[in-house]
């Protein structure tokens, strides 16, 4: 593999891991004064506690038709930082401008109102060229636009955590949304010591040295530790009872037709409707690395939510596409064909058991998510449908079960090779061990609640405490 994946945006090394090499502007150029004025005013709520436009019925429309066409100046920009900029800004206001109606019709009668299916041209024109120079999709992006390329931060002598990062662009502009995204970015922070520790660990491989790969294994586990226990932190950056004060301008086109019908037309541009998807923790990359690291990826059932997973990778900046595409290759080079295969062949019980915390510490970041479905989404709307189109109550159990097959699997192997040395994988076997059932009851009894109609979203949630397998920080104020 390469040592970087860079687009001069993005740069996947074990420096900057999945984060920007560079702070993202956090204002347009004054060339862009127009547009960047409707970005400060558009929020529901302003800094001072005033309504900003998207508070106001229709206002929006209004304030669009005297936006100018910048697509002749848009077109001479050969800056990334510039580019990027323009990309997030037009994404924010394209999905600002649709989905004003639908957010309306809720704030009076708590359903998704129908969106606009149209963007003005001076929307359109430069929002596809910008999108096209960034060689991603005209709608509203993870990287680029909506997470990781829409931060600042606050105080620069405190830490990077969600806490003291702020967004550029918003859409509620209350600080639940804040913290929501935010916490998004605060997790990517570990994401360097990730992507370094799998590039390390398939050199070690390559030289067939076992005690390196099981110090990269363990770093690798340590490292997601981590971004668990921020994860968990969503549960406070951003209360779960506020998650529909900004649900509605994250939707995509794609698998909503209830809101957005055949699609949307982008004027000037083409009069085929287009449908792209909406914004989803799925487009974040830490997982998926791991997923093809691990092996995760081959327990993947055969079904169309993997096809809308693995149709997400087309999501992401090529650059990280690309290094996907080449971990995926490296792998098929060790022998065996997977990391599992090449440990249980050298008899490494040590290594099978940090890859096993790896692959428990991915279930407890989708059994996190999966809480978060239940409380943030389940428990607020009856839409079916996440902010990506899928079916909610399926999208993530489908994922939850393969990784738990796995865990089953890499248990097994262990227990049939012994000989584990290290007292930390001694505990972390052990552990596995006895909790890998209640894990699968969980689950279980979970889609079997789901299958009601009438299903009381209370009742599912309640089982991850029963079972004692709940998020910390659940609902603190």
């Amino acid at each position: 593999m390469r040592t970087n994946y860079s687009d001069n945006f993005f740069n996947v090394s074990s420096e900057f891991g999945f984060l920007p090499q560079n702070r993202p502007i956090t204002s347009l150029p004054k060339r862009y004064s127009e547009l960047q004025n409707i970005l400060d005013r558009m929020p529901v709520e302003l800094p001072d506690g005033n309504p900003g436009i998207l508070a106001i019925p229709n206002k929006i429309e209004k304030v669009v038709e005297n936006l100018p066409n910048y697509f002749e100046l848009v077109k001479k920009e050969d800056d990334i930082m510039i580019i990027q900029g323009l990309f997030r800004g037009y994404c924010f206001l394209s999905s600002a401008f649709t989905l004003e109606s639908s957010y309306q019709e809720f704030v009076k009668s708590k359903k998704y109102g129908k969106a606009r299916n149209f963007l003005p041209q001076q929307i359109a024109q430069p929002f596809v060229y910008v999108a096209e120079k960034l060689d991603v999709y005209p709608w509203l992006e993870y990287h680029y636009a909506y997470s990781l390329g829409n931060f600042k931060v606050l105080d620069e002598s405190d830490n990077f955590h969600w806490s003291n990062l702020d967004q550029c662009v918003k859409f509620s502009g209350k600080k639940d949304e804040t913290g929501f995204i935010m916490n998004h970015v605060d997790i990517n922070q570990h994401s360097p010591t990730l992507v370094e520790s799998v590039m390390e660990a398939l050199i070690s491989i390559e030289k067939r040295d076992d005690e390196s790969l099981n110090h990269w294994l363990e770093k690798n586990f340590n490292s997601m530790v981590k971004v668990n226990e921020r994860r968990k932190e969503m549960w406070v950056a951003s209360r779960w009872k506020h998650y529909n004060d900004f649900r509605i301008f994250i939707m995509g086109i794609k698998g909503n037709e209830e809101i957005f019908g055949d699609g949307l037309i982008y004027q000037g541009v083409s009069d085929e409707p287009r449908q792209y998807r909406g914004q989803t923790g799925a487009q974040d990359n830490i997982i998926p690395m791991e997923d093809i690291f691990t092996g995760v990826i081959n327990f993947y059932p055969k079904n169309q939510l993997t096809k809308y997973l693995m149709d997400l990778r087309t999501y992401r900046p090529k650059c990280i596409q690309y290094f996907f595409n080449d971990l995926r290759d490296e792998i098929e080079k060790i022998e065996g064909k997977s990391l599992f295969n090449y440990l249980v062949k050298s008899k490494n019980s040590d290594g099978l058991c940090f890859l096993l915390a790896i692959v428990e510490e991915i279930y407890k970041f989708r059994n996190g998510h999966w809480q978060f479905v239940q409380k943030y989404i389940m428990a607020n709307t009856k839409y079916a449908k996440a902010t990506g189109g899928t079916p909610i109550i399926s999208w993530i159990p489908n994922q939850i079960k393969a990784v738990l097959e796995f865990v089953k699997i890499i248990i097994e192997n262990i227990s049939q090779i012994g000989e584990i040395k290290n007292d930390l994988a001694k505990q972390i076997f052990n552990s596995s061990n006895q909790t890998i059932n209640s894990k699968i009851n969980l689950l279980d009894k979970q889609l079997i609640i789901v299958q009601d109609q009438d299903y009381n979203p209370g009742k599912v949630f309640e089982l991850n405490q029963k079972y004692n397998l709940q998020d910390a920080n659940l609902e603190k104020k």
